[in-house]
């Protein structure tokens, strides 16, 4: 079964609430608003907010997607020959996003030494990279505020660029010849450093990135007094790549707006790309 991100907005719009707490209570009770709000947009790809409970939301989902991820790697589910999700949540409505140990991402790529071996055979393993999916959500008093889609190349620059600047400074730390390291997908990790030679030291990288309402908020007209918001950024490109019938429902639909948008490439801010911005608010 196929979905994608048209479908996922789509379903987005039929809803009567946005509060975990009434979405995901009794039999769905999550442990946490991140866990809730992950299972959300499992939901809304998946078109599962009615199925009841965990291990039936867990089955319908695996019709729809080819991976689900973990805390520690991203990103935290595939849609099957489809984009890589990456769901965050913040607390705030301009708050910053925390990546942890891994930089933005433009595209999801098969050869990062980040992402798991499971990660890396989805899809049969016939994939060199994909389009990595950024949603983003605003959870306050356990209810969705404001929740945005944003497309990694909309968002990150390629991964040379925060890979120049991580290597540089892992670099320059393995310069400090008394020490003695050893290989890492941190900044490095440094052994022995005690007169027993027990104790180590691992240095890392904890990056982040200014979440979509910060950056592309002049583009929308966002009201704090309203019930929910919602916003997808799309490149044009990949936005005509969608099937025809899902952009006809999408366009049709009489609650959400489309507009042609120009946006920064972030790579060189010189240029501007075409986009799509689709807007939902209730």
């Amino acid at each position: 079964m196929e979905t994608n991100l048209l479908k996922a907005f789509n379903n987005i719009t039929k809803l009567d609430t946005f509060g975990l707490v009434e979405l995901y209570n009794g039999k769905n009770r999550m442990n946490n608003a991140g866990d809730s709000l992950e299972y959300f947009v499992r939901d809304m790809f998946c078109s599962s907010i009615d199925v009841i409970g965990i291990e039936n939301k867990d089955r319908k989902h695996s019709e729809f997607l080819s991976y689900l991820g973990n805390q520690n790697n991203p990103p935290d589910f595939i849609v099957k020959n489809g984009d890589a999700v990456e769901v965050k949540k913040i607390g705030g409505t301009l708050n910053d996003l925390a990546l942890n140990s891994s930089y933005p991402k433009s595209k999801l790529h098969r050869d990062d030494s980040r992402i798991t071996d499971a990660c890396k055979e989805s899809d049969g393993g016939n994939w060199s990279q994909k389009d990595i999916l950024y949603s983003v959500g605003s959870v306050i008093d356990e209810k969705i505020k404001l929740i945005w889609f944003v497309y990694g190349d909309c968002y990150a620059a390629d991964r040379e660029i925060y890979e120049k600047t991580f290597n540089s400074i892992s670099s320059k730390i393995h310069e400090i010849d008394h020490l003695e390291f050893s290989e890492s997908n941190e900044l490095t990790r440094i052994n022995k450093i005690d007169p027993l030679g027990i104790t180590y030291l691992r240095v890392r990288g904890m990056w982040g990135i200014q979440n979509p309402q910060s950056v592309f908020g002049s583009l929308v007209n966002f009201d704090k007094s309203s019930n929910f918001s919602a916003y997808a950024l799309i490149l044009s490109t990949k936005y005509d790549s969608f099937p025809e019938q899902d952009r006809k429902n999408i366009e049709s639909n009489q609650n959400i707006k489309i507009k042609d948008v120009e946006i920064k490439s972030p790579n060189n801010p010189a240029n501007y790309l075409k986009a799509k911005l689709i807007c939902f608010v209730k």
